[in-house]
């Protein structure tokens, strides 16, 4: 693991893409601003914990455990597409957004 320190208003780079700027420090609390390319997820780690742990059980998903998309369509509509029986589930990360301090 690297160790850097660095002051308020201050960033590290990581690649050529991704800017990690420390915007407040109080107490014991960093608050972190992140730029980074909208095809990278950013996440806090327990975050990422539960969407990897949702993507794990989605996996392991029996045919009789998923829901049954016919059973709830009338008779003359047919499905757009069928649900993959191991769908990826994608939690939102509320801290992309700008919390209020």
């Amino acid at each position: 693991m690297l160790v850097l320190s660095r002051q308020r208003d201050e960033t590290i780079m990581i690649g050529n893409d991704i800017e990690l700027t420390v915007v407040d420090i109080r107490g014991d609390k960093v608050r972190l601003g992140i730029k980074a390319p909208s095809h990278i997820a950013v996440h806090r780690k327990e975050v990422y914990d539960a969407i990897k742990r949702e993507n794990e059980e989605a996996a392991h998903l029996s045919n009789s455990e998923l829901p049954n998309a016919s059973s709830s369509m009338s008779g003359t509509q047919k499905p757009s597409a069928s649900i993959p029986a191991a769908g990826r589930v994608k939690l939102q990360d509320s801290s992309r957004r700008k919390e209020s301090a």
